[in-house]
């Protein structure tokens, strides 16, 4: 305000001055004309001084001004020199993110919101094949033209990774992971697995080759078991008991190695073979009748049908998982509970879903209850006849169903296990039966 002030009053000494010295000679009229083009001229000799030093070299001192003039030359020289330390900043920051990418052995590649590639470090280029400079600009599944990250990148759901062979190393495994960022701009995170992908093949290995020899000694004792078995009141009492416990043992040896194999083979593909329409409440009626033999009686079982859809996969595998998931809830929930099997609509899929009213589990257990031979209480498992395989398998077969598990408990409150279905899943039910006439079967 004050240099305006003093603007003003310049542009009246002026107009005053030079209206005076007109009036003194008779021509007062150019006088004022004379003050006011002299104020003018002024003001256009600053503006020359700061485009000439704008455009010459900002970053020298500015000319020196007068009035307005001068503090506007000031500031700006402040203001371009403060905004040259914080871009000095930003690129020495730049310049450490990407040398630090680039000492990555993994790789880094970063997408604009089109989806075109804008930078990489030196990994994406021995482990993805891109070349700089020329394929800089290129849209990223011009390069990467796997079907299976087309469909991962365009889905725009990267909550999981995704694992694909490189495109231009043989042997080499990558997991793919992508973040959003920005202005919808992505990140993709590339790493070598190789080495793990064959820990996890040799385990699989080793676990389908244990279980598959193990069949063989354990049909042998199994038949010579029930062979004694049948001859139990010969014996001695002391060798009944023995008797028993070992037909008790090997039985559960059975389970367990049957339970392996049917592991091993889900994780050996990842996506389910058969695809038929799958008639669900027929199946779970099915399974209803084995968890009320199961339970003899102890349980309440109910059925529960609001969505009057299929589901389209493998029948065995789903009967697999859902009767998984029946019997824990019969074999670890008390007598009297009530158990219920729901088949409904979900966020624009399907869930099927199994609760029940029971002790409930510690929400600190619910991420490793799928993990194998993982146990909260491992002597009441053991009592139970489990195999500690069962989630396991549950999470497989949702995986090739291209579903999830979904558990939600608290200790007093019950459990529920929700498996849940995409859209693409379903299919219109085949079944006679209308739908509200299957639902809430007793």
């Amino acid at each position: 305000m004050y240099y305006w002030t003093n603007e003003l009053w310049r542009l009246a000494y002026l107009i005053i001055g030079m209206g005076g010295l007109g009036w003194l000679v008779g021509f007062p009229g150019w006088g004022l004309a004379a003050g006011l083009a002299l104020f003018i001229a002024i003001h256009i000799r600053h503006l020359r001084q700061l485009y000439a030093w704008l455009y010459q070299n900002p970053h020298q001192e500015p000319p020196a001004g007068t009035g307005v003039w001068g503090d506007l030359f000031d500031r700006l020289y402040r203001y371009q020199k403060a905004q040259h330390k914080a871009q000095s900043r930003l690129r020495t920051v730049i310049h450490r993110v990407q040398e630090s990418a680039e000492a990555m052995r993994d790789s880094v590649v970063m997408l604009d919101r089109r989806g075109t590639l804008d930078w990489w470090n030196s990994a994406a280029e021995r482990m993805l094949g891109f070349k700089s400079p020329q394929d800089r600009g290129q849209h990223v599944t011009h390069l990467l033209r796997d079907p299976q990250f087309i469909a991962y990148f365009e889905k725009r759901d990267y909550r999981e990774p995704l694992i694909l062979p490189s495109p231009v190393r043989s042997g080499l495994i990558l997991q793919f992971q992508l973040t959003l960022f920005g202005d919808d701009e992505r990140l993709i995170m590339a790493r070598d697995i190789t080495r793990l992908r064959r820990l996890e093949q040799m385990r699989q290995d080793f676990v389908a080759n244990v279980s598959h020899e193990l069949r063989t000694p354990l049909t042998v004792l199994v038949g010579y078991l029930e062979t004694y078995g049948e001859h139990a009141d010969q014996l001695p009492p002391r060798w009944q008991r023995g008797l028993q416990q070992m037909q008790e043992q090997t039985h559960r040896m059975q389970n367990l190695v049957a339970d392996l194999l049917l592991l091993s083979r889900l994780e050996t593909d990842h996506r389910a073979k058969q695809t038929t329409s799958i008639d669900l409440p027929g199946l779970m009626e099915a399974i209803r009748r084995d968890a009320e033999t199961l339970s003899e009686g102890s349980h309440t079982l109910r059925l529960e049908i609001d969505n009057p859809q299929d589901l389209l996969g493998d029948e065995q595998e789903i009967h697999s998982a859902l009767s998984n998931l029946v019997f824990n809830a019969v074999r670890y929930t008390p007598a009297g509970s009530t158990i219920v099997l729901r088949w409904h609509s979900w966020h624009g899929g399907a869930a099927l879903e199994v609760s029940d009213d029971g002790e409930g589990v510690d929400p600190v257990h619910i991420p490793r209850l799928t993990e194998r031979f993982y146990r909260i209480d491992k002597d009441r498992s053991s009592a139970t006849g489990g195999t500690g395989l069962g989630l396991a398998i549950v999470k497989h077969v949702l995986l090739r169903h291209d579903a999830h598990l979904e558990i939600e408990s608290r200790l007093g409150q019950g459990a529920l296990f929700r498996c849940v279905f995409p859209e693409t899943r379903l299919v219109q039910a085949t079944s006679d039966i209308p739908a509200g006439d299957k639902a809430h079967r007793q």
